[in-house]
């Protein structure tokens, strides 16, 4: 902790200044006090004039958030919107305010832009292209985005990222990991959500986000799985001008989602599009295992004959064979009214978080009731992930990742095909793939396969059996065998346990010494001091001297448990 400390002192300190100050700005004072940042600036030799504005303020806490995260730039406005996904942790509200958070920022200055141009490409953009707009046509806060045209006529669209954002990026990380571990320290209620671990699963996120190839990777990956749907499109990457800091592909002239009047003047039709836009997405979910996480109006483009175009894929979800089963299992739950299949799911999802389960299973039973009369066709997915959403908060269990991105996803798609079509209802497009998932498990080929992996993991264990025994017994001969327990907080009670050991013979001695000098009171002869035996008094003063420790001790104790 004091390397961690002295790192964000040493290289961070101004930046730490400037969030604490935006902060402050925005009435989050309290959390400002609460972390100690102050006192941590001034360990550092730097003074900070911590004036909190009037607590009395109107604005709700979410707005008031949202706010300080626009303005501490692209590292928080994306933190933002990676929480927006999780909707097992924060309310409606809060989810409203960071899905507000937009990332458009001012384009790289005119006069960066051609020499950083010059860095990036390895020669001027007019000799590589046969044109190159100068003007970008989206600014965003890790890349913006420019026409061009290569020498064989084909239109494409260049993302450059902006310069010196890794660094700023990188700065923001270390001093997001260090609030985190604060915010564990303050906020007790806090350690269950694990701001660590979630702070590591955005750092991972947007070191993902930052590198343009990783990206083009995505896109070379999506494009393979839709190579056979003619309604579908990827915009192809041009691998010769891509790397980690530009990638360049294929310009998709299309029309958004908004509003749905001007599709319908183009010649298109909102119902086929909000119905092929759903099939999509679902088989990125449930057949492909990869699917695009964030797929707003904003990245969906529709164009001629009623196809789809799907672009930037900076956050990309990605689902194991394992999960995939979890949500049929789920989706059959919902379908049946089963609570305890239902449970049995969450609890897989929520680990080796502390739930009781009666009362889960009795709130799932609960909140089933209310669809008791609703046909399966007529389910709003998004309202019933919600209600889950918010049974799973109330018994403070968290989603694994993967998930909460996952049922983002689901209710960003319902919300999009409802915008194109007002009676859209996404369980009329996830019925079939679920009955196609139920039918393919338990083909006689896939249950062979498990059956083989099943047999060939036993066999793995049995034949790995005798040389573990083998060494098993080898330490237990040579006093090498040992059990390690992992009990919680065992140190600190340890600490607590030698400091009552400590007090205990401490009190032990005292009494001692008052005895002891009582029985040297009555015995006459000897030194004196004040008319008193000389070592009986002094038995009584080293006494009361350890009467006032132990005191002192006791209250200080007690001072630091509250």
């Amino acid at each position: 902790m004091m390397l961690r400390e002295t790192l964000i002192a040493m290289r961070d300190l101004p930046r730490l200044r400037e969030i604490s100050a935006v902060l402050l700005k925005h009435g989050l004072g309290e959390f400002v006090q609460r972390l100690r940042l102050p006192a941590a600036m001034e360990k550092a030799g730097e003074w900070f004039n911590l004036r909190l504005p009037d607590s009395s303020q109107a604005i709700p806490t979410p707005i008031r958030v949202r706010l300080a995260f626009e303005e501490l730039g692209p590292t928080f406005i994306k933190l933002g919107q990676i929480l927006s996904t999780r909707v097992d942790m924060f309310a409606p509200e809060w989810i409203n305010e960071f899905e507000k958070l937009q990332n458009t920022v001012p384009p790289i200055p005119a006069a960066q832009l051609g020499p950083y141009l010059q860095q990036v490409l390895g020669q001027a953009p007019e000799t590589l292209f046969a044109s190159f707009d100068m003007v970008p046509i989206g600014s965003a806060s890790i890349a913006q985005v420019h026409r061009a045209t290569l020498s064989d006529g084909t239109q494409v669209v260049v993302k450059l990222r902006r310069p010196g954002i890794v660094q700023k990026v990188d700065a923001d990380l270390r001093i997001l990991a260090y609030l985190a571990h604060l915010v564990e320290l303050e906020f007790p209620d806090a350690r269950r959500y694990s701001p660590s671990d979630i702070v590591g699963q955005f750092t991972r996120s947007l070191k993902r986000e930052l590198d343009l190839a990783a990206e083009a990777r995505n896109m070379t990956r999506f494009a393979h799985d839709f190579a056979d749907d003619p309604h579908i499109r990827i915009p192809r990457v041009h691998w010769d001008y891509t790397r980690s800091d530009v990638n360049v592909q294929d310009f998709v002239d299309g029309h958004s989602a908004t509003p749905v009047s001007a599709l319908q003047q183009a010649g298109l039709d909102p119902v086929v599009l909000a119905e092929r836009g759903a099939d999509a997405v679902l088989k990125m979910i449930l057949l492909n295992g990869c699917f695009h996480a964030d797929p707003h109006p904003g990245n969906v483009l529709f164009l001629a004959d009623n196809r789809i175009a799907f672009i930037d894929f900076g956050m990309v979800g990605r689902l194991s064979h394992k999960r995939r089963d979890q949500i049929v299992d789920l989706l059959a739950a919902v379908a049946k009214r089963d609570e305890h299949a239902m449970l049995s799911v969450l609890i897989d999802w929520t680990g080796s978080a502390p739930v009781d389960e009666e009362q889960f299973a009795e709130d799932i039973g609960e909140m089933f009731f209310q669809y008791d009369n609703v046909p399966l066709k007529d389910l709003n997915i998004s309202q019933l992930i919600n209600d889950i959403m918010a049974l799973i908060r109330n018994h403070g269990v968290l989603l694994p990742p993967d998930m909460a991105l996952l049922f983002k996803a689901f209710i960003t798609l319902e919300g999009l095909g409802r915008q194109l079509n007002p009676d859209f209802q996404l369980i009329d497009h996830l019925t079939p793939f679920v009955r196609q998932l139920v039918l393919a498990r338990y083909r006689p080929e896939a249950l062979l396969k498990r059956g083989r992996e099943t047999l060939g993991e036993g066999l793995s264990m049995l034949s790995s059996l005798p040389g573990d025994l083998i060494r098993l017994a080898r330490d237990i001969k040579h006093g090498k065998f040992r059990i390690n327990l992992d009990l919680k907080r065992l140190e600190q009670f340890g600490h607590q346990l030698d400091k009552s050991v400590n007090r205990l013979t401490m009190g032990i001695v005292t009494g001692c010494l008052i005895i002891g000098s009582s029985i040297v009171m009555t015995v006459k002869g000897g030194p004196t001091l004040f008319g008193l035996p000389l070592f009986g008094f002094l038995g009584f003063m080293v006494a009361f001297l350890n009467s006032l420790w132990l005191i002192w001790s006791i209250w200080l104790a007690g001072k630091q448990t509250r």
